[in-house]
This record gives C-alpha cells, structure tokens and sequence, in this order.
C-alpha cells in the first residue's frame, strides 16, 4: 500500500474507547469496520446511532456511518490496520489477576484474515509484556507469515501497541489532540504504526519499544492512584481528628509546591481503579507504595459505607437519598464505581429507605434488584429526603441551591456543597465532610 493512499481499517471493541477511535478514524477519511461481540451494539452503530454516552459522538457516529465510512459487524473481516481495544480486566480471584483472554480472542481473529504488509495495533490497556505475547500467539497460529522479533528477515507484518490518555466526557478531543506513546515490537514496527496514527492525531508521537509503552500507561495511572490514595487518607484522618478536610486541603494548596487532590468515596473506573494491580502483579516485591495507594482507595469506600450507615441508623425512618453511581462526574460509566458500591451496600442493608438519583442511568443496576430501593429524579429526592449522600458530583448536583436542601442532612463526599456546613452535630443541615 503506497503511503497516500488511505488504509482499510478494522477496529475490534465499540465500547468506550474502540467506538469514538473507529469514528475519528473514519472522520480521517479511512474506511473503517467495527468488530463488536454484541449484534445490538452493531445494529445500534450501522443505524448511525450510539449505545454509550459521550460528548459529540453521536453527531460523528451518524455523519460517518451515513457517509459509509464506518459500519459495523460480528464477524472480523480482512483490513490493512487491525486495531485492538477490547476490555483486559482483572480476575476476582483475590490476587487481582490480569485478565488478557480478551486480547488473545480478538488476536486469533485476526490471526484467521491477516496478511503480508498488515499493521497490528493493540490499544487496550495491558500488563508489560501482552503485545509480544499476542505476537507470539499469532506466530503459533500463522506459520507461513514471519512475525517481528523472530525472524532475521524483513517481517511480513507489523505489530505496535499504543494505549490511549483520555477523558471521559472529552474522549473525542483528546484522542485527536493529546500526545501518544507508540510502542513497536521493533522500531519498523514502530514506524508503521506512527505513520498510520499521523493521519487523525495531532498531539506528539512518539516512538519506543512495546514494553515501556505498556508500562508508561500502568505508571500514569498508578501515579494517579497514589495520589488520590493521599487525598482519601487525609480525608479519613480529619474526620478521625475532627477537621474540614476541605478547609486542611484548601490551605495546604496554597503552598507553591504543593497540590493535593481533593478526595471522595473511592476511585473508580476501567482505568485507575485496575492498572495499578497490573503492576504489583508483574513485581508484587518492588511495589509496596502501589499496592498500599490501591488498598487506601478501597478501604475509603468502607469508609463512606460506615459512616453512611451511622448517619442513617441515628435518624431511623427518614428517607435517604444516594446522589450518584457512576464513577466519575457527568458520564454515563458504572464501572468499578465506588459511588455504586456504597450504594448498592446501603440499599442492600436499609431497602425502601433508600433512593438513587443518577441522571445518566435509565435504570439501576442489577445488584440493586429485590432491595426495595429506586431510581428517583433529584427534584423528588429533593421534596422527600431528609438525608442526601453526596456520591458523585455531577453538575446537576453541584447547582442545587442551598434553600432546596435546607432542611436535610448531608453526607457530602465530594466537597460540592461548602455553604451546608455548620456546627458538626446540629440538625437540620447537618453536613459530613469526608
């Protein structure tokens, strides 16, 4: 293929990163096919309709589909560039797993249509070491092609892994415009993947082995957690020393060096919630301060959990409003939700007692089900509940106006209301602050 001309591409996953990839890449004018295990997903997508919710997709999804840029499909079909962003969990298994079998699926359907002078792009974030052994996956399964780094010729494919830094809510403008981290399993692969990722982003490029691609996406992450793993800590602290941990933050801030960041129920989400265990696994010796920055995190969650359940065993009978599940403010995304997990516990344990307010959920979430809890809107949680627990702070949250929650009690973990604290222990208007 010469380099002007524009390379058929097949993007595997439409989840929250592989559907807004696809759709840039066809808005770069690249025939793209979209491979997702879900028949609804695809319908869904050649309709030019969207199933998740983020900022500006569905305009692009509709303007490429309708211009036959971008369709969809179950089944893998032969392309030039084969990009892979399907989901790589950990395992429950108590030692937090990472969990590749994703990768390795979508690699032998590539493996099945893949020929001389394609381009492998693994973008799924992944613990050191998975895109070579997707490549010697793909060796084991396709004889006949002479894979990178194991052959002394010139290979007769590409392979590189390049992970994504964006931010839900602005994934389309970041994956155009933020800096990428390309990692071949050679430098030609490299380049190849370089020259292929030029054509839709306008951030920075550059290039690096595989490994140190893989591991720079686990380092950003897990630095993220650390330093939120100091926010939660500090949060439990006040509260154990009596302090507005807001206040403590606001002051310590405005030291030139320093900027601490503020805490909540937890951490939560596909990315900071699970990277850093993709490390303490690959070094679980030389990883102390990751591991314990993951365990502050969770244990603020049963932090919150407690606290929630005092509150509301000392005012038996008043209605109690959750505001939030998803994990991070105005998204539509549940995953390792922290906000989800103090909820679910505080329906489970107190049933009818307890409402959810989530503008972005059209129903609640299967563990939920049979504890007498509901999905209400903010105006009815507003008029009925005399308790509100802050969980996550969309901003239809933060604009409530303080006489429109007056006479309630707040447990606010997010920090979204300042003007409800008075006099810790008074009521009404009590306000929690960490």
């Amino acid at each position: 293929m010469r380099s002007d001309e524009k390379p058929q591409v097949c993007v595997i996953g439409l989840g929250y990163i592989g559907l807004p990839t696809a759709a840039i890449i066809a808005r770069a004018n690249c025939p793209v096919t979209g491979i997702d295990v879900s028949e609804h997903v695809v319908e869904t997508i050649n309709r030019g309709e969207i199933h998740i919710e983020e900022v500006d997709l569905d305009g692009l999804v509709r303007g490429v589909v309708q211009r036959g840029m971008l369709k969809a499909s179950t089944q893998i079909l032969p392309a030039d560039v084969f990009v892979i962003a399907v989901p790589t969990p950990f395992v429950h298994d108590g030692n937090h797993t990472p969990d590749v079998s994703y990768v390795m699926a979508a690699a032998t359907e590539v493996a099945g249509v893949l020929k001389k002078g394609d381009c492998i792009i693994l973008e799924s974030t992944s613990p050191v070491g998975t895109t070579e052994q997707m490549r010697d996956l793909i060796a084991g399964l396709r004889p006949d092609l002479r894979l990178p780094g194991l052959t002394g010729e010139t290979p007769d494919v590409s392979i590189a892994y390049c992970p994504e830094r964006v931010l839900p809510g602005k994934i389309l403008e970041e994956l155009t415009h933020n800096d990428r981290s390309i990692g071949g399993i050679t430098p030609r692969c490299a380049r190849k993947a370089l020259a292929f990722y030029k054509r839709f982003v306008r951030g920075t490029c550059v290039t690096t082995d595989a490994k140190s691609a893989e591991m720079t996406k686990l380092v950003e992450n897990a630095y993220r957690d650390v330093n939120i793993a100091f926010a939660n800590e500090l949060s439990m602290i006040a509260d154990h020393m009596g302090l507005d941990v807001w206040e403590v933050i606001k002051l310590a801030n405005r030291h030139p060096r320093v900027n601490i960041l503020q805490p909540g129920p937890g951490v939560g989400g596909h990315c900071i919630a699970v990277d850093p265990y993709f490390i303490i696994h690959g070094a679980p010796e030389q990883s102390p301060l990751i591991r314990t920055g993951r365990e502050v995190n969770d244990a603020k969650m049963h932090h919150v959990v407690a606290r929630a359940e005092r509150l509301i065993a000392d005012n038996p009978g008043i209605p109690v409003a959750c505001l939030g599940l998803a994990f991070k403010a105005n998204i539509d995304d549940f995953r390792e939700s922290p906000a989800r997990f103090v909820a679910s516990r505080l329906a489970r344990k107190f049933g009818a007692q307890i409402s959810i307010v989530e503008p972005y959920a059209g129903e609640l979430p299967v563990e939920f089900k049979d504890t007498g809890a509901e999905l209400v809107d903010l105006d009815h949680a507003l008029e009925t509940c005399g308790i509100l627990i802050v969980l996550v702070d969309h901003d239809v949250f933060r604009v409530v106006p303080s006489e429109e929650r007056a006479g309630a009690m707040v447990y606010d973990t997010r920090g979204i209301w300042p003007d409800a604290s008075i006099e810790p222990g008074s009521k009404p208007g009590l306000r929690l602050a960490s």
